[in-house]
């Protein structure tokens, strides 16, 4: 009995991954690591990703290596030549430029190298600052005029505070929204914690504001009540570490086929992964 539960179970699972196996995936959000000790790329996180990816017929990956803690210029610029490396070594492999704002200068030259020179196709912000304050619109004016787009950490979850006082919520990204119209903005893992239900509110009349749905988190209606607020097209698939979790939410979610594939295609985003050469 346990063995035909358990052929009944794969071949259920084998049907309904058809559904990545018959069409272009993106993962919008997915991290390598820099091993702190070597300060070389730790490679189980390349490992570990690439094994997911393959098994889910992944298509695209788009990964950066953020750091957490206050950063100076030589730091980002040494994690996104660790990026680079790692996606010299995969072809699916898609960087992210990883930057802080507060140096400006720094920042928008490490912007441009990493697209021109590394074949970046967009950049990664994380806490350091919320993402409508004035230090970030040299960044996202330079991310306007290269054609971008701007992946940032967000969330909206109490708990946070102490650790993450400037962690960006929905109401920061529709205020930048309304000053940058024509940026290209994703609002990071609606499924990373805190109140969701929150978040997609608040980005609702916000347009050019699209979010992915990577995080451990699976509450059974955050992807429905994102398509019926959002629309598929402003919802990118991700996966942020929990990649189980990502393919069971968009497997599992109560939307149609249609839907689930303008999701993991990225439409909106598509066009993203082609505008540059890879190097």
């Amino acid at each position: 009995m346990k063995n035909m539960t358990e052929t009944t179970f794969t071949q259920d699972y084998e049907k309904r991954l058809s559904l990545f196996k018959d069409n272009f995936v993106v993962n919008w959000h997915e991290h390598v690591w820099e091993d702190s000790q070597s300060g070389k790329l730790r490679e189980n996180s390349l490992d570990r990703l690439r094994k997911s990816a393959e098994a889910t017929c992944t298509d695209a990956v788009i990964c950066s290596i953020p750091l957490s803690k206050p950063c100076i210029p030589d730091d980002f610029s040494r994690v996104n030549r660790l990026q680079y490396e790692a996606c010299q070594r995969w072809d699916k492999l898609y960087g992210l430029a990883f930057i802080h704002v507060g140096y400006t200068k720094e920042a928008l030259y490490e912007i441009e190298k990493c697209v021109y020179d590394y074949g970046f196709v967009g950049i990664k912000l994380y806490h350091h600052y919320f993402i409508d304050d004035p230090q970030q619109f040299a960044v996202i004016e330079k991310c306007i005029e290269l054609d971008i787009p701007i992946l940032v950490h967000a969330g909206k979850s109490v708990q946070l505070r102490s650790t993450q006082p400037k962690l960006s919520a929905g109401h920061h990204f529709a205020n930048i929204a309304r000053l940058y119209p024509e940026a290209n903005i994703i609002m990071a893992h609606i499924g990373g914690g805190g109140d969701w239900q929150w978040q997609i509110k608040a980005i609702t009349d916000s347009p050019s504001i699209v979010t992915d749905i990577s995080g451990s988190v699976v509450d059974a209606p955050m992807i429905e009540d994102a398509i019926k607020r959002l629309g598929a097209r402003r919802i990118l698939f991700g996966t942020d570490g929990s990649y189980e979790a990502g393919v069971g939410k968009n497997l599992e979610a109560n939307i149609s086929e249609e839907d689930k594939k303008t999701i993991l295609e990225g439409t909106a985003y598509r066009r993203f992964l082609n505008r540059r050469a890879r190097k």
